[in-house]
């Protein structure tokens, strides 16, 4: 599965996710400090997966309407990175496809994913 990984991601879950043979673009490894509306673009041109533990891609989705191709939101407060890359990727063997489809909020408690509309 091919994933973007926003700079505010633990690398501990980049290096999970690669470890287990995905594809991850780090934008910490690319292109430090970029805004989120080029790495939101980015990911969708990648048609990848965003993952990321900064809300204001919420404000971009739902407020703006900027087209995505799938965002899961971390929302761990705390854990070590460690134990956020093990729940991360095990949502991911799980739910994987399934996060294409919307903005899903991962915390210690749920997973709420809430899909496209049209």
């Amino acid at each position: 599965m091919k994933i973007v990984a926003d700079e505010s991601v633990d690398k501990q879950i980049v290096d999970r996710f690669r470890a287990q043979g995905h594809d991850v673009l780090f934008v910490t490894e690319l292109d430090p400090g970029i805004d989120d509306e080029t790495v939101l673009l980015q990911s969708r041109q990648a048609n990848a997966i965003l993952l990321t533990a900064d809300k204001d891609f919420g404000e971009l989705v739902f407020r703006q309407r900027l087209l995505h191709s799938g965002i899961l939101l971390i929302r761990f407060a705390g854990l070590t990175p460690g134990e956020k890359a093990e729940l991360v990727a095990a949502i991911f063997d799980i739910y994987g496809e399934e996060l294409r489809l919307g903005f899903a909020v991962l915390s210690k408690r749920a997973l709420r994913l809430r899909r496209r509309s049209g």
